[in-house]
C-alpha cells in the first residue's frame, strides 16, 4: 500500500516503521507543520494515496476525515477523544462517498477482551455484582478516561443496565491497563488487559488499513474485527 500518516508523534512513528517492516510504502507524513492547512488543501497532498493513518488529536479529525473524503482516500483513525462529533463526522465521509474505519484501540487483544467482558457482563448481570472499570496510562496521554475505557463502559452498561463510572491514572510511561471487575458480598472477579508495548495498536492500524480498501461507509473497528481477521487469515486482505 502507498500510506499517508497524518501525525508523526510516538504512534505516528511507530506505525511508519511497522509499515516499512511490512513492506509499506510510506509516501508521505504530515506533521503539526500542516495543522493549519483546511480540508481542500490537505485533499490535494492526500490524492493517490491507497489509505490514511491518523494519529493526531481530536480537534483535527472532523478536517482530517473531509479531506480523506475529498481525496478518495481511505481513512483509519486512531484519535481517541472525538466521538462527540462521530455523526458530524459520518455525514461529511458518507456525503463525499468516503471511507472511514475508527476505534478507541486498533490493538487485536483490546477488541478479543471487549467481547470477555460483553460476556463476562451479561453472566454477572443475573446476580448481585456491581462492575467497575480501572483504566492507566502514561502521563502524555491527553484524554481521560481512555477511549478504551469508554468503550468497556458501554459495553458492561448494555449488558448490565447499569451506569457505572471510570477511573484513571495518568503517569509515568504505562503503556495502557485496563481492569474491569465485578464485585460482591463474597467474592470480586478481575478481568485485565495490560499493553506491554504499543505495537500491537500499529499491527492493527495497517490491518484496518488494508481491509478497507474498496469499501465506502464509516466502520467502527471492534464491530468489523470478525470479518478483519477472517480475511487477513484467508489471505483476502491485499497487501
Amino acid at each position: 500500500m502507498k500510506l499517508a500518516l497524518i501525525g508523526h508523534g510516538a504512534m505516528g512513528r511507530l506505525v511508519e516503521a511497522r509499515a516499512r517492516d511490512e513492506g509499506h510504502e510510506v509516501a508521505t507524513v504530515l506533521t503539526s507543520r500542516e495543522s493549519a492547512l483546511g480540508a481542500e488543501e490537505l485533499a490535494e497532498i492526500l490524492a493517490g494515496h491507497d489509505a490514511a493513518i491518523d494519529f493526531t488529536v481530536a480537534d483535527a479529525v472532523a478536517r482530517n476525515a473531509e479531506a480523506c473524503a475529498l481525496a478518495g482516500v481511505p481513512l483509519v483513525e486512531g484519535t481517541t477523544g472525538w466521538h462527540a462529533r462521530l455523526e458530524e463526522v459520518r455525514r461529511a465521509v458518507e456525503r463525499r462517498g468516503g471511507a472511514l474505519i475508527y476505534g478507541a484501540n486498533f490493538s487485536v487483544g483490546v477488541n478479543l477482551f471487549y467481547r470477555v467482558v460483553a460476556h463476562a457482563a451479561e453472566l454477572f448481570a443475573a446476580f448481585d455484582y456491581e462492575a467497575f472499570i480501572e483504566e492507566a496510562h502514561h502521563s502524555r496521554k491527553r484524554d481521560a478516561p481512555s477511549g478504551t475505557a469508554l468503550r468497556l463502559r458501554d459495553i458492561v452498561t448494555q449488558a448490565s443496565g447499569r451506569e457505572l463510572t471510570v477511573a484513571s491514572t495518568r503517569a509515568g510511561h504505562i503503556p495502557g491497563t485496563h481492569r474491569v471487575g465485578f464485585d460482591s458480598v463474597a467474592d470480586q472477579i478481575l478481568l485485565t488487559h495490560t499493553a506491554r508495548s504499543r505495537e500491537g495498536f500499529a499491527a492493527g492500524a495497517l490491518v484496518a488499513a488494508r481491509w478497507v480498501q474498496g469499501r465506502r461507509g464509516v466502520f467502527e473497528f471492534s464491530e468489523t474485527l470478525g470479518e478483519i481477521l477472517k480475511a487477513s487469515a484467508e489471505g483476502g486482505v491485499p497487501k
